[in-house]
Order: structure tokens, then C-alpha cells, then sequence
């Protein structure tokens, strides 16, 4: 299976447990693997049949400004979930990191993976 993938996509949102962390905007990055036959697109050179980094990118920091969770767990699974229903995406490997969480760690976070790899080329 071939994949798009997104690394290092760094952001402001509402996220957090405790009260003080509703009221302040921290930063959250994604790095993102999806699974895709970029064949398609590759063979005529069209941006409309393979996934746009750049829209998807866009999409992940819109959906998480307006959906403010309190786990970084929770918004994982639910980006995860608007990806691969939005963009017919049929598996993801989603890593959702809080760098400023834990004071003497780089970052702190969760890797999630979705749906099903298919053997060679996905359709």
C-alpha cells in the first residue's frame, strides 16, 4: 500500500483535563501516514485523484478548533474517524503529541492506527 503522509503539522487548540488548560490555547503536532494508491493520481498527474496534504491539513486543524476535548486520546480517535469518512481513507496511522504536557519530556502523546493495509495497492 502506498501512503501521503503529513509529519511535524504543528498547531494552537483548546485541549486539556483542567480548567485552566480550557482557557489557553496549547500546541499540538500530528504526524500522519495514510494509505493510498498514488498510482492514480501519478499516471495522468492529477491532484484529484490522490489525498491533498495541504487540504487534509487544513481540515485537521479546522476539526480540532471545533471540537475542543479534554484528552489528547479522544481527539485522536476522533480525527481519525473524520479522515478516513471525510476522504474515504481506508487506513491511518495518526501520532497526536503534546510537547509542552510533561516539563522535562520533548513531548508526550498517542499513536493510533485505523483501518485495514491492504496487500500491494489499495483500491
Amino acid at each position: 500500500m502506498d501512503k501521503v503522509y503529513i509529519e511535524g503539522l504543528t498547531f494552537q487548540t483548546t485541549i486539556g483535563f483542567y480548567q485552566w488548560e480550557k482557557e489557553i490555547k496549547q500546541t499540538l503536532v500530528v504526524d500522519l501516514a495514510m494509505g493510498w494508491n498514488t498510482a492514480l493520481a501519478a499516471e495522468n498527474d492529477e491532484l484529484a485523484k490522490t489525498l491533498d496534504y495541504a487540504e487534509i491539513s487544513e481540515a485537521i486543524v479546522k476539526f480540532a478548533n471545533n471540537n475542543p476535548v479534554d484528552l489528547i486520546e479522544t481527539l485522536a480517535e476522533r480525527i481519525a474517524t473524520y479522515l478516513m469518512t471525510q476522504y474515504d481513507i481506508p487506513w491511518l496511522r495518526l501520532k497526536l503529541m503534546k510537547p509542552t504536557a510533561v516539563h522535562n519530556a520533548t513531548t508526550v502523546g498517542v499513536e493510533i492506527e485505523r483501518g485495514q493495509q491492504l496487500n500491494g495497492k489499495s483500491s
